[in-house]
């Protein structure tokens, strides 16, 4: 499964921030049970390279992880030995984007500005995280749409809600990154699964519209 098959099965990407390695499996098997097929594990979380290491393994073709709040070449390498698949960082670092792609895996780099989203594709990005988005508004990425390679794909993460899902999509939104909607530290495997199951149905909703 690449992240492109992953997130055309569900456009949401599952932040697990504060996630602990002894519950990582069974709060990724309750996204997975709920529809989401991509998970990132914040690197500011506990352990985040042996959660990471435990999903890889656990769910080996069947859903994409990888890292958030990666920020440094150290980080990417890690990440990799991991075996994460999806870099993403809060920043636009070329330096940390291009190693991704060096390794293998797609990184997925916060971007504000035109001139951030076109750093980043130059260096060999084609998945884009406009962050945080509840600072901007659909009405950026339409703007961008019409000047960005047709290949490249823009997530929207911060603020997204079920209600709003539509507004991003009909923008030319391709996924969305959600985190406390979908995880706090203390939930409950099946809190998390109903939760995510709620958001997994407004986003199948919103995309026929």
């Amino acid at each position: 499964m690449t992240l492109d098959e992953a997130l055309e099965a569900c456009g949401i990407v599952a932040i697990l921030r504060g996630v602990t390695p002894d519950e990582v499996v069974d709060v990724s098997t309750a996204l997975y049970e709920a529809g989401v097929r991509v998970v990132e594990v914040p690197l500011n979380s506990p352990q985040p390279f042996l959660s990471i290491e435990k999903i890889a393994k656990a769910f080996a073709g069947r859903m994409i992880v990888g890292a958030g709040t990666v920020l440094s070449l150290q980080d990417v390498n890690m990440l990799k030995a991991s075996g994460g698949e999806i870099s993403v960082s809060p920043d636009c670092n070329e330096s940390v984007i291009a190693r991704a792609v060096e390794l293998g895996m797609v990184p997925l780099p916060g971007v504000f500005t035109p001139t951030e989203a076109f750093s980043a594709i130059r260096v060999g990005a084609t998945h884009l995280k406009l962050f945080p988005a509840e600072a901007a508004s659909p009405a950026v990425i339409k703007a961008w749409k019409a000047v960005l390679p047709k290949a490249v794909k823009i997530y929207a993460v911060g603020g997204v809600t079920p209600d709003n899902m539509s507004d991003w999509l009909v923008a030319g939104a391709s996924g969305f990154g959600i985190g406390s909607s979908i995880f706090k530290p203390g939930m409950s495997a099946a809190a998390v699964k109903e939760g995510a199951g709620k958001l997994v149905s407004a986003w199948m909703v919103a995309k026929e519209i």
